[in-house]
């Protein structure tokens, strides 16, 4: 019976690629007229991801998940810069023009 349960790498990897696809057909299925609402959520998933990668990068030492911890936090916060940059870029294309 023990056979049949499949290890922790191949379930992890199998809900990696199933959430591929399905952020594949959410993302494509946006009309462009709830592209901005959407960058605002996915700047707040930022958000708590740099929280996450703090809690990983703040023990002491050095170790993968230390180095992995600082690595997220870059890019996080590369990613929620981008996405308030776009997303005022996109809210002043509405706004009455002097």
């Amino acid at each position: 019976m023990h056979d049949l349960i499949a290890s922790p790498f191949i379930q992890q990897f199998s809900i990696f690629i199933l959430a591929i696809f399905v952020g594949y057909y959410v993302v494509w299925s946006v009309t462009p007229a709830l592209h901005t609402p959407l960058m605002s959520v996915t700047n707040a998933i930022s958000s708590v991801i740099i929280v996450g990668a703090l809690i990983a990068a703040g023990p002491e030492g050095a170790s993968l998940s230390k180095i992995l911890g600082a690595i997220a936090i870059g890019l996080a916060a590369v990613n929620i810069f981008g996405g308030f940059a776009v997303t005022a870029r996109m809210l002043a294309m509405y706004k009455k023009k002097k």
